[in-house]
């Protein structure tokens, strides 16, 4: 049996099939008792709360809560009792479920747990909505900060940011998260002037262990985004060193208003369509014209570039090609070992420059420099999907996905893992998990080949052309000679399957 499997008391559990068995036996579960177990091993003992089980299982789909508590039922009666007679499972009321890990009972000792802490979103007081992305972006900036440190987990930003509006207990909170730390503040911009509180909070006791406020200019406000994280280090694992606070610092804008044509780009270029990805390129240009040498902006703006080019988009420019290269190697020249940066302009490397083995030397050095972050995880992943081993390809994306399962940026590993599946000849796997990835988000294209392939190969083609034609809306020129120039063709046969199960449905073969 693989290394990814899982094992507890005389249980074995494979996340890639959802298959289960007990003491060599095959144990039948349906496909969400399978999923609700998965998603409760993966959590090493924490909470899942109702929400995240609901999600796995049902795939986004409204249901009621009592359809959970059928199929924790059914689990329940399937695995039986624990040698000491007490259930598997364990019900924490009003928050959701844990499956406990122990010693005894057979089950592999655990090591400690590093401490974890969540950054949740800051309340804008302004009442100006059009200022969410400032606040949003401040928060988004410090959870990034704070996932390099490898002495502490830290809780990505989706998952924190379904409380976003929300009137909170921050105890509930950090149950629901599985975190000991919450994080939590306000935000008020006017003009150029910032007002922040910020407090950490015991997420157990409810005791506050430090706060601080900040009120300047909004060109001192990256000193107090280092301040935060300093003070939040220095709190949930003090044996950090000042070195390490240091290397923490990103090579962020120097400017206010490059900053704020950042936050700008950031929050338009994860929504994945044709038009905001325009718009997010021109902020990213606009702000290099003030600041050429900054690493952050060349690489998201070598990334947005690099997803036209993968998706088979319109052009911006003359040669969207050369320009992403020289985007991305500007970058990495300027990274100063940026994990995030690194990944993006590996990416663009690997996927533009068809540049292989370079592309895959940085995106392995910047998973070594910051393994907990998603978005790196899920790059190094795809990467490896089509450039190397398919089962650590998959290795990586499922920890990905582990990472921030209701990330929006899951979608990319979601959409790698059923690609693997794909290739694999696993199409009911495959649409499981890119049906995931729809739900997080729709505007996803590489989500909707997965979907439209899987389903033609099963021979379900309504269901094919269905997908087809919901991807023509929101890309009307995609075409497979699109799809397959933006492809990387170091192994050109692994992507076979998908382009015949788009053919299959219909796809267009060319303008």
């Amino acid at each position: 049996m693989g290394s990814s499997r899982l094992s507890f008391g005389p249980f074995v559990y494979d996340p890639v099939t959802g298959s289960l068995w007990r003491e060599g036996k095959s144990v039948a579960t349906g496909p969400r008792p399978a999923a609700l177990l998965g998603m409760l091993l993966e959590a090493e003992g924490r909470v899942v709360t109702k929400a995240d089980l609901m999600d796995r299982a049902w795939q986004g789909l409204a249901v009621e809560e009592g359809n959970l508590t059928v199929q924790i039922a059914t689990l329940r009666k399937i695995l039986g009792a624990r040698p000491d007679g007490t259930e598997w499972i364990v019900t924490v009321p009003r928050v959701g479920y844990r499956l406990p890990r122990q010693e005894d009972d057979g089950m592999a000792p655990v090591a400690p747990q590093p401490p974890s802490v969540a950054v949740l979103p800051f309340v804008n007081l302004g009442g100006d909505t059009d200022q969410d992305y400032f606040a949003d972006g401040v928060v988004t900036e410090i959870i990034t900060a704070l996932a390099r440190f490898r002495s502490f987990s830290v809780v990505s930003r989706h998952s924190a940011f379904i409380y976003k509006g929300r009137s909170i207990d921050v105890r509930q909170v950090a149950a629901e998260l599985g975190v000991r730390y919450v994080l939590e503040g306000s935000i008020r911009r006017e003009g150029g002037q910032v007002r922040i509180n910020v407090q950490l909070v015991d997420g157990v006791t409810a005791t506050h262990l430090w706060a601080d406020h900040f009120e300047d200019g909004i060109s001192h406000i990256f000193a107090f985004q280092d301040h935060i994280t300093e003070r939040v280090a220095s709190i949930v694992e003090p044996a950090i060193e000042i070195a390490e606070i240091q290397r923490s610092r990103r090579d962020r804008p120097n400017s206010p208003a490059v900053y704020d044509l950042y936050l700008r780009a950031l929050a338009a270029i994860v929504d994945e369509s044709i038009e905001n990805n325009a718009i997010a390129y021109a902020l990213l240009q606009e702000a290099l014209a003030i600041e050429p040498e900054n690493a952050m902006l060349l690489s998201h703006a070598a990334w947005a570039l690099e997803h036209r080019i993968t998706m088979g988009w319109p052009r911006l420019g003359k040669d969207d090609k050369a320009e992403c290269i020289s985007l991305a190697r500007r970058g990495l020249q300027h990274s100063a070992g940026d994990p995030r940066v690194m990944a993006h302009c590996g990416m663009a490397l690997l996927q533009t420059d068809k540049d292989y083995e370079g592309g895959m030397a940085v995106l392995e050095a910047a998973s070594a420099a910051n393994p907990n972050d998603l978005m790196v995880a899920a790059c190094s992943g795809i990467a490896a999907l089509h450039c190397g081993d398919i089962d650590q390809a998959l290795e990586r994306l499922h920890r990905a996905v582990k990472l921030g399962p209701r990330d929006p940026d899951a979608r990319f590993s979601l959409t790698g893992i059923a690609m693997a599946e794909i290739f694999r000849g696993n199409y009911e796997a495959a649409i499981s998990h890119a049906s995931r990835s729809l739900a997080l988000n729709a505007h996803f294209d590489p989500t909707y080949w997965m979907l439209i392939a899987a389903h033609a190969h099963l021979g379900n083609m309504e269901q094919a052309r269905q997908f087809l034609h919901a991807l023509e809306a929101i890309a009307p020129d995609v075409t497979l000679e699109g799809i397959l120039a933006g492809q990387p063709a170091k192994n050109p046969q692994r992507f076979t399957p998908v382009l015949e199960g788009l053919a299959r449905a219909g796809m267009r073969p060319r303008p």
